[in-house]
């Protein structure tokens, strides 16, 4: 969003892009909001498949075309 200087994942860019706030994914999916901070901040961190799939289904239920491959790796 502004660019406060901590890095992000490709999920965390895709959050920004979309003006789509972290607190709202997380209440849309039911994914704890230490999951989702997780995975936005840092590549290296994977969601489980459980909370990978709530993430997916919540991002493709509000009309976005999403797949795990565009963020994690397997």
């Amino acid at each position: 969003m502004f660019g406060l200087g901590k890095k992000r994942s490709k999920f965390g860019k895709f959050l920004d892009r979309n003006s789509i706030k972290q607190t709202e994914i997380s209440e849309m999916s039911g994914v704890n909001m230490n999951s989702i901070s997780r995975v936005a901040n840092s590549n290296e961190n994977c969601p489980s498949m459980k909370n990978a799939s709530k993430i997916i289904k919540t991002l493709k239920k509000h009309g976005y075309d999403v797949s795990y491959d565009d963020f994690w790796d397997m």
